[in-house]
C-alpha cells in the first residue's frame, strides 16, 4: 500500500484530501502536518511514498520545504497542491525538486491522476505549464518576466510573510536572516512591483495571500 503524507495548514483541506486518497484501496494517508517544520520531521521519520504540500505554510514557504526534502531525502517525491497560479510557481517548484504541481479547485479525477502518475515514477503538470517549460528549454524566446514572476524564491517568500502580517523583525527571526537583509528584500520587491511605498507593498501582499493574486 502506498503511503502519502499531507502538509497543509487547513484542517478541512487535509480531511478532504484524505477522503479522496483513501477511496483508492492501494493508497493510505500515513500522516499530516500544518507546518513545514513538523512536516519535515514526520516525513523523515515515516518515509512516505509521496508528499503533498501547499506553497503557503505558516512557518516556511513550501518551496523551502521541498528544497529541505531534496537535501535530506531526495527519493521522496513531492506534489504541490496550491491555490497560487501555476504559471508563477510550477516551474519554481520543479526546480526545487517537486514532481508535480496542481492548483486547488481542480477536479478530483485530475488530482487522482496526478498522484497516480507521480507514484508510478512520472511527473504531473498541466499542458499549459508543460508547454511553457518546454519552450524555455528549447530556447524559444518568451516575454520578459514582470511583476511577481520577476521575484526570486526568497522575495516571494518574504512577500507572502508580509501579507500574512509579519513584521520585518518577525520575518528576520523566522528565516534566520538579518533585519537589514529583510529590508533590502522589501526594497527590491517594491522596485520590481513598481510599488510606491510600504503601504502599497502591504496591500498587494495581503491580496496575494488571501486571493492568490496581486494588483
Amino acid at each position: 500500500m502506498k503511503q502519502i503524507f499531507l502538509v497543509d495548514d487547513h484542517p478541512m483541506l487535509r480531511e478532504g484530501l484524505q477522503r479522496l486518497i483513501e477511496q483508492q484501496p492501494e493508497w493510505q494517508v500515513c500522516g499530516e502536518s500544518d507546518t513545514a517544520a513538523r512536516g519535515l520531521e514526520a516525513i523523515l521519520r515515516l518515509s512516505p511514498d509521496l508528499v503533498i504540500t501547499d506553497i503557503s505554510l505558516p512557518d516556511k514557504n513550501g518551496l523551502e520545504l521541498i528544497k529541505d526534502l531534496q537535501a535530506l531525502s531526495p527519493t521522496i517525491p513531492v506534489l504541490v497542491f496550491s491555490m497560487h497560479d501555476e504559471m508563477l510557481y510550477a516551474e519554481r517548484a520543479m526546480r526545487a525538486g517537486a514532481k508535480g504541481y496542481l492548483m486547488k479547485g481542480t477536479t478530483t479525477d485530475a488530482l487522482a491522476e496526478a498522484i497516480a502518475s507521480i507514484l508510478a515514477g512520472g511527473v504531473s503538470l498541466s499542458r499549459r505549464v508543460s508547454d511553457h517549460i518546454l519552450q524555455h528549454l528549447s530556447g524559444v524566446r518568451t516575454p520578459a518576466k514582470s511583476g511577481l514572476q520577476s521575484l526570486t524564491d526568497r522575495e516571494l517568500e518574504i512577500f507572502e510573510l508580509i501579507g500574512s502580517g509579519k513584521s520585518s523583525t518577525q520575518i528576520s527571526d523566522q528565516l534566520h536572516i538579518s533585519p537589514k537583509t529583510v529590508d533590502a528584500h522589501r526594497a527590491n520587491i517594491r522596485a520590481k512591483l513598481a510599488l510606491a511605498d510600504g503601504s502599497s507593498l502591504l496591500r498587494e501582499s495581503v491580496l496575494w495571500v488571501e486571493l492568490g493574486t496581486a494588483g
